[in-house]
């Protein structure tokens, strides 16, 4: 049994070693100079729409609605048709600048951009401090066509395409929100990991993750047990895992004092399922759980191992 056990060990071993790499072909291809050149520039556009602005509107709760997106179209729209028929993109009056309002909406800033372009800046957080800041730029052809992306710096591995065929014909305003949720839960979850890798590396023996940071796994090595920890993010908007599996490994000396212990009966014991690691993990952030776990670690293990019969 334990030669059958140990093959699973190095399959899933391997599995994981597959999605390191994979992460890192992945991460290579996010980094290109091409993805930088689109950040900088969409950056730049953004910088120079809010400069020109009059004012920058913070709305509240209902004041963000369907309505107000409207209104933003009717301005592009405008703007559009007032260059056209001046004939010069570039000789424009100052008032024109000085009429030019932008929109915030809790973490989203929505501006108009040059033709007929809506610009959504994303500004992402984690316990305050600020992480990445994220571009959505929108095509408004005619109020009679859907609006369209027609370019982002969002990361190529969440559903962008997906969410855009979903909702932005028939929601555009949900579209533009839910956006924001599924890029602030990504940078929630991934500081999560960073976090727990920054105070606790030196306890950890392994750690995996998918690019969305939607699957992770880590393993814990204590000195009687070796601890599994696996985590699954089904919805993409979610900061806390909603399936999650804990298993506690016998480690060598326990398995010797077990084996010692139980005379003829020296079979490899079955790994415990650690139902408050479990609860921990789906109700608090990842750092805060796991030092829930170590605090209560070492009484769960005598609790579920004493006498030999796991839980």
């Amino acid at each position: 049994m334990g030669e059958v056990e140990d093959i699973r060990l190095e399959t899933t071993r391997a599995r994981f070693a597959n999605v390191v790499k994979r992460h890192a072909q992945l991460t290579e291809r996010l980094s290109r100079d091409s993805d930088k050149m689109i950040f900088e520039r969409l950056q730049k556009e953004f910088e120079a729409a809010r400069a020109s602005q009059s004012q920058e509107i913070n709305l509240d709760g209902e004041q963000w609605n369907d309505g107000l997106l409207a209104t933003v179209r009717e301005q592009v729209h405008m703007e559009a048709d007032r260059k056209t028929t001046s004939g010069d993109a570039n000789d424009m009056p100052t008032s024109h600048f000085q009429e030019k309002v932008t929109y915030r909406v809790g973490n989203k800033v929505i501006c108009c951009l040059e033709g007929t372009r809506i610009g959504i800046l994303y500004e992402t957080s984690f316990a305050g401090e600020p992480c990445e800041l994220y571009h959505c730029v929108l095509e408004s052809k005619s109020f009679l066509e859907k609006m369209t992306v027609l370019e982002h710096t969002i990361p190529f591995f969440l559903p962008i395409r997906e969410v855009e065929n979903d909702l932005l014909s028939s929601n555009a305003m949900r579209f533009i929100d839910h956006i924001g949720e599924l890029l602030q839960a990504y940078v929630d979850r991934r500081e999560q990991v960073r976090l727990v890798k920054e105070l606790y590396g030196n306890q950890i023996g392994e750690l995996y993750h998918s690019l969305p940071y939607h699957m992770i796994e880590f393993v814990l090595e204590d000195s009687d047990c070796k601890v599994t920890v696996s985590l699954r993010y089904p919805d993409l908007v979610s900061v806390l895992p909603t399936r999650v599996k804990v298993l506690a490994w016998p480690m060598h000396q326990y398995k010797k004092s077990h084996t010692s212990s139980a005379g003829a009966m020296g079979s490899q014991p079955i790994p415990a399922r650690l139902s408050y690691a479990e609860d921990a993990l789906r109700t608090m952030s990842l750092p805060e759980a796991y030092a829930e776990i170590v605090l209560n670690l070492q009484q769960a293990l005598q609790q579920m191992f004493q006498g030999g019969s796991p839980c």
